[in-house]
């Protein structure tokens, strides 16, 4: 399980990050672009991934990762439930997504 707080500090560990309010969530951005947002009431989190990543990294068998149910899911984004996710795997994640976002 990973709370809230080790969720942000993934996140604003890659270079230029900011961190701002997005609605109801919070929002990490790079370069004024999102790549992962974080609804601390249900904690989860969401990442932009390119649809090949978005497979294969919901076909972890916990469950933790899944496309958002919508037109946003078909267009990359992809929840993260943070009470079944490790670190290891929630970092390699917050990483592709990033890199997804800033090139």
């Amino acid at each position: 399980m990973i709370n809230n707080e080790e969720f942000r500090k993934m996140a604003v560990s890659f270079p230029e990050v900011e961190e701002s309010p997005h609605f109801e969530k919070t929002s990490f951005r790079i370069r004024k672009r999102i790549f992962a947002t974080l609804n601390e009431k249900e904690n989860r989190g969401c990442v932009k991934l390119s649809e090949n990543d978005q497979y294969i990294f919901s076909q972890n068998e916990s469950g933790a990762v899944y496309p958002v149910p919508n037109k946003w899911g078909l267009q990359g984004w992809t929840n993260i439930d943070l009470n079944k996710i490790n670190k290891r795997l929630l970092k390699e994640i917050l990483k592709t997504a990033y890199a997804e976002v800033k090139s």
